[in-house]
């Protein structure tokens, strides 16, 4: 697995001036002294990242069989990331506008000079300079064969023998760098991770390898023998990757670059929750500089609560039933629906709680719970047995803890004490604090919407891909924030000091309630307005038997609101499955044959 693509060279070229020149004294003590001489460039370039015109300007007919290039890649590329990355090929060097800087970087020497002269600076994460193609790799003798994927069942092990050799064939190269001054922060890999000093100040680059990103396991990256979302490069499953030959895949790259500093002010991270930390980041600065604003500086773990822990403290909805005669009445097709960016809507909603929280136990907890409107705090609750309540038969139980014959103890937030407490109308239970025997609290006397000003700019960023066609952008974006958010719980992500803030798991526990309970709501008013109840949700996704002329989902094109994901026709033997199931796991097998055959996927 040599790369996710196809690794051709795309030639030599005429040699900048710029490896030919010898560095000056300046030029080794300062990078501001190094750029001065270097910027006027050549002005008959080596090659543009921008495919040249046609010479014949008459119409000819498309006689390939080719597929179109994806809509994305004709978009332009801005000038956003210049100055903090750039991308190199086997052929040469560029900034990620496309503007040529080097012919082919073909040592190490050559890759030192070119990093001090482009004196990139940080935007949210470090300056980057990022290979693209084996060939560009190759020069540096940065090239690795660990064998294939279709030669092994295991694609860890695979993965694990890669990165083991990459690193070996990285650490041999790096002398020269060494030598000039450079260190390596952690071990080389996929990322190269350089700082020297420069007077008082500390210059910080990573060098990217993008034939070997697969090669770093990340739950982002989707392992588990399957290559999923890689960051900004996109997923190979899904159809977004870079384009096949370098030079175009440069060219791509660096107008996710400029897109990424352009739309989220940072460049991306090594994975999607890096970059989903970077914005936040950035922000926080900013706030520490202003004076304004919430400004979290501490961990939020989980506080010392009897009993082992049990892993998310609020699970995600996963039910399913089996469909009656009234369900399957005058059904045409199989409908899944689900909230746009739920996650991303419910971290821009609500107010969380940071600091020191305070422990009360007795009346002073119930006391507490009471009021009009709660603190931001987990609550030892019982939550009732559902069966002596009146609740539909047709919709999961109001928690996923919860019970149909018997009372359950357990911790839940803020956001599901309030949940159970709604009118069943309105997706909760109608119960009163009293019922739910509120014993001891965790409540934090300081909250707010701290992820106001990250939903808002992910919100925009998400809003620019969708009217621009660019899915590459849109997944990207939408892996950040569900990336962010996943990793809130694991304090094993945030280890650095400076870093510690992001371990949130409270805020991810009420982002997953609030997503279920909004849910549970519009399937109440969904069973209202047109009689249809789901027969199945998973996480803020739900499943419907529907009629021709049915409508579930909203109008609204705001994040949070109910959309369509996916929908079937439905034959009469897959109608006949849904009758036939005995089972909730026969439910599945037919909703899997019915979007599996005659799938018709929403834009």
């Amino acid at each position: 697995m040599a790369s996710t693509r196809k690794g051709q060279r795309m030639g030599g070229g005429e040699q900048f001036a710029l490896f030919d020149v010898e560095p000056s004294a300046d030029e080794k003590t300062s990078v501001d002294a190094a750029v001065e001489p270097q910027l006027e460039l050549d002005a008959t370039p080596v090659d543009t990242m921008d495919p040249p015109p046609p010479s014949d300007p008459q119409p000819q007919p498309d006689c390939s069989s080719e597929p179109s290039p994806p809509a994305w890649e004709s978009l332009p590329a801005g000038e956003e990331a210049d100055g903090h990355a750039i991308v190199i090929t086997a052929a040469g060097s560029y900034t990620p506008s496309g503007r040529v800087l080097t012919g082919p970087v073909d040592s190490i020497d050559k890759l030192d000079q070119l990093i001090r002269w482009a004196a990139l600076t940080p935007l949210g994460s470090p300056a980057q300079v990022w290979l693209v193609g084996v060939d560009a790799c190759a020069e540096l003798g940065w090239v690795i064969d660990p064998g294939s994927e279709d030669d092994v069942d295991d694609l860890e092990a695979l993965r694990v023998r890669a990165a083991d050799e990459l690193r070996q064939v990285i650490s041999a190269t790096l002398p020269p760098l060494t030598a000039q001054g450079w260190e390596l922060r952690g071990d080389p890999g996929h990322v190269v991770h350089l700082s020297r000093a420069i007077g008082k100040a500390t210059q910080m680059v990573d060098i990217v390898l993008e034939p070997y990103v697969w090669t770093y396991w990340n739950k982002d990256f989707g392992w588990g023998n399957r290559v999923g979302d890689m960051g900004i490069l996109g997923s190979p499953t899904a159809g977004t990757y870079l384009p096949d030959d370098d030079l175009p895949a440069a060219r791509e790259l660096g107008r996710r670059l400029a897109w990424s500093a352009q739309h989220l002010g940072v460049l991306p991270g090594p994975t999607p929750a890096r970059t989903g930390a970077a914005v936040l980041d950035k922000i926080r600065r900013e706030r520490t500089r202003t004076g304004k604003g919430i400004l979290v500086t501490t961990a939020g773990p989980v506080p010392p609560l009897d009993g082992p822990p049990r892993g998310d403290l609020e699970p995600a909805a996963g039910w399913a039933r089996v469909p009656d005669d009234e369900d399957l009445h005058d059904v045409r097709r199989l409908v899944t629906i689900d909230q746009r960016a739920a996650y991303l809507a419910s971290a821009g909603m609500l107010s969380f709680g940071y600091g020191r929280p305070r422990h009360v136990v007795g009346d002073v907890a119930v006391e507490e719970a009471s009021r009009a409107k709660a603190a931001f705090g987990l609550w030892r609750v019982t939550l009732p047995a559902a069966g002596q309540y009146c609740l539909p038969e047709k919709l999961p139980l109001p928690h996923p803890m919860m019970q149909f014959d018997a009372p359950v103890r357990t911790w839940v937030t803020t956001v599901s004490l309030e949940g159970l407490c709604a009118p069943v109308a309105d997706g909760g239970m109608g119960v009163e604090v009293d019922d739910l025997e509120v014993t001891e609290a965790w409540i934090y006397p300081e909250q707010g919407r701290a992820l106001d000003k990250w939903a808002s700019i992910l919100r925009g960023a998400r809003g620019v891909a969708v009217e621009t066609d660019d899915a590459a952008m849109k997944r990207f974006v939408g892996a950040c924030y569900k990336g962010y958010i996943g990793r809130m719980v694991n304090p094993d992500m945030w280890t650095a000091t400076r870093m510690q803030h992001h371990h949130q798991p409270l805020w991810r526990a009420a982002i997953i309630a609030h997503c279920r309970w909004r849910g549970r709501r519009v399937a109440m008013r969904i069973a209202r307005e047109t009689g249809r109840w789901p027969i199945r949700t998973m996480t803020d996704s739900w499943v419907y038997l529907l009629g021709e002329a049915d409508d579930v989902a909203d109008d609204s094109s705001a994040l949070g609101k109910m959309v369509v994901e996916k929908q079937a026709w439905l034959s009469e033997d897959l109608l006949a499955m849904f009758a036939a199931a005995q089972d909730t796991h026969e439910v599945k097998l037919a909703v899997d044959a019915a979007y599996g055959v005659y799938a018709d996927e929403e834009a």
